[in-house]
């Protein structure tokens, strides 16, 4: 059994700018950091760190990995966020002028990445952690739609998450279970616009 918290990356220049990001390779801001850095002080201990190659996810592993001294950051491409197709780069009010009313019913556009890709992708990267990282207790540091997604294959419905939030999962070698949600800095370091 191994318990593995998915924790969304630090306040990226597009979340910052309400920009839907998906994969493109955004950075962090200065609150991004300072963030992963508030984070950190109520993080526990660990076993591992392992993380999304995406910049904005691996800086935040970082930062993380050098307060706790635990390292090195394990990359795993499997965590990487959605592909958010013809809406990267795009703000809600943009998306809402080219795709009026997707947004409010759930819809996405033909290039979006579907859910059930995404979850499998999450999956096999959960399985990985558990059998190739080991250790108890093991920091992923992902995206926001793939927990989104997790979530919803779990049967709960949309809630926003914060940057430096996540979810508990247990990896119980057949099954993966969902704990927790949990909220690592206070609302004045998570007071952005949560998009992908």
């Amino acid at each position: 059994m191994t318990r593995i918290l998915l924790l969304r990356h630090g306040q990226s220049e597009w979340n910052a700018e309400g920009r839907w990001q998906g994969q493109s390779d955004i950075a962090l801001t200065d609150l991004g950091r300072r963030q992963a850095f508030a984070a950190a002080q109520r993080l526990g201990v660990v076993d591992a760190i392992v993380c999304s190659d995406l910049r904005r996810a691996s800086d935040t592993a970082q930062i993380l990995s050098e307060h706790l001294g635990v390292g090195p950051v394990v990359v795993e491409p499997l965590f990487r966020e959605r592909d958010a197709g013809e809406w990267s780069g795009l703000t809600s009010a943009q998306i809402e002028q080219g795709w009026p009313g997707y947004l409010a019913e759930r819809r996405r556009p033909e290039r979006f990445e579907p859910e059930e890709h995404a979850l499998g992708r999450l999956l096999q990267g959960l399985d990985r952690v558990a059998s190739e990282i080991g250790g108890d207790e093991v920091l992923v540091v992902t995206h926001g739609g793939l927990v989104h997604a997790l979530e919803h294959h779990h049967g709960l419905s949309f809630e926003r998450l914060p940057n430096l939030a996540g979810r508990w999962v247990v990896h119980h070698g057949d099954r993966v279970e969902l704990g927790d949600r949990l909220i690592l800095i206070d609302e004045d370091l998570a007071s952005v616009p949560a998009v992908i």
